[in-house]
């Protein structure tokens, strides 16, 4: 059985919770909402986005995923996120902070940031923003 292997420099899926904030650097590149269904990224299990912001760039909604427990990793810059009970502030490469689906959060990018997010499960139309 011949095995598949996909290789990409970078391959843009619109991205599905910068709606508020106009980021435009989003990547995702794992998860169910990839078009080719035997692709091997395009699975239910997981999803990984990789984001370039800007400092000063913030996600003003709170945002929160139904199903999804979600994991973000700096990978360079500052970024401060907010839950309903907490602040945390990523600041060093490799920080990171991961919380369980239905917990709100938002976000301010204070230095220029690469960030990389993952969520699983990956279900469509699972993440809300609310006012």
């Amino acid at each position: 059985m011949k095995k598949k292997v996909h290789y990409t420099k970078r391959s843009v899926v619109q991205p599905k919770d910068t709606l508020s904030t106009g980021t435009f650097g989003v990547y995702w590149f794992v998860g169910h909402f990839l078009e080719h269904t035997d692709d091997l990224r395009a699975i239910p299990l997981i999803e990984v986005k990789w984001s370039v912001y800007h400092a000063g760039e913030k996600k003003p909604l709170w945002g929160f995923s139904r199903t999804a427990t979600t994991l973000c990793m700096l990978i360079k810059g500052k970024i401060t996120i907010w839950f309903p009970m907490t602040e945390c502030i990523l600041s060093h490469e490799g920080d990171y902070v991961n919380w369980p689906a239905g917990i709100p959060h938002r976000w301010m990018i204070t230095e220029e940031a690469l960030v990389l997010t993952i969520r699983w499960p990956s279900a469509a139309e699972d993440y809300c923003e609310q006012v």
